[in-house]
C-alpha cells in the first residue's frame, strides 16, 4: 500500500503518541511493532504476560483501527475463551463491561474472535474512520485508549493468571 509523506508522518506521529503513552506503564513487559510487510496493518503490541499482548492496530487502507488482545499460545486463547464463558456473557457482553470499566460508552460493540495469519488467537473490537486525518482527532485517539483499557480490564483475570504461570 503506498502512502503519501503526509499520511506517513500522521500515522508515525499517531502511533508515536499512542505508544508514549503507556511508555514505562508496569503492566506491560515490552512493546513491539509487527507491521505486515505490505503495509496493510500496522500493529504495536504491548506484552502483558508472555505470549500474550494487547494490540493497538491501525489499517490505513481502509482506515480503521482495532484494539484487542491475542496470543500464538493455544492454551492460552483457552484461558480467554474460559474467562468469557464463566461468565455468561457474550463477547460483545463481556468486553463491553470491560469498556464500561474503561469509561468507554459502547452498548454492544463488535468483537470479532477469529485466527490471524495462521498464528495468532485474536480478540478484537475495530471502529471505522472517515479518513486517516481523524488520527488527530482527540475524540479518536479517546475511543482507542478506552478500547484498549477496556480489553485490558475485560480479561485482567487471564492476564494476571497467564503472568503468574511465567
Amino acid at each position: 500500500m503506498l502512502l503519501g509523506s503526509e499520511d506517513q508522518a500522521l500515522i508515525r506521529e499517531f502511533r508515536e503518541g499512542f505508544e508514549r503513552r503507556y511508555a514505562g506503564d508496569p503492566r506491560f513487559r515490552s512493546v513491539v511493532r509487527e507491521d505486515r510487510p505490505d503495509g496493510s496493518t500496522l500493529s504495536t503490541r504491548f506484552e502483558v504476560a508472555p505470549a500474550l499482548w494487547l494490540e493497538m492496530a491501525l489499517r490505513p487502507g481502509i482506515p480503521q483501527l482495532r484494539a484487542g488482545i491475542l496470543t500464538d499460545d493455544r492454551w492460552k486463547n483457552e484461558d480467554l475463551e474460559t474467562a468469557i464463558e464463566e461468565t455468561g456473557d457474550t463477547m460483545s457482553e463481556f468486553v463491553e463491561l470491560g469498556f464500561d470499566e474503561a469509561g468507554l460508552e459502547w452498548p454492544h460493540p463488535p468483537v470479532e474472535h477469529y485466527r490471524d495469519q495462521g498464528k495468532y488467537f485474536c480478540f478484537s473490537t475495530a471502529f471505522e474512520l472517515g479518513s486517516l486525518a481523524e488520527l488527530r482527532n482527540p475524540a479518536t485517539v479517546s475511543k482507542l485508549r478506552g478500547m484498549f483499557e477496556g480489553y485490558y480490564a475485560a480479561f485482567r483475570a487471564a492476564i494476571a493468571k497467564a503472568a503468574a504461570a511465567a
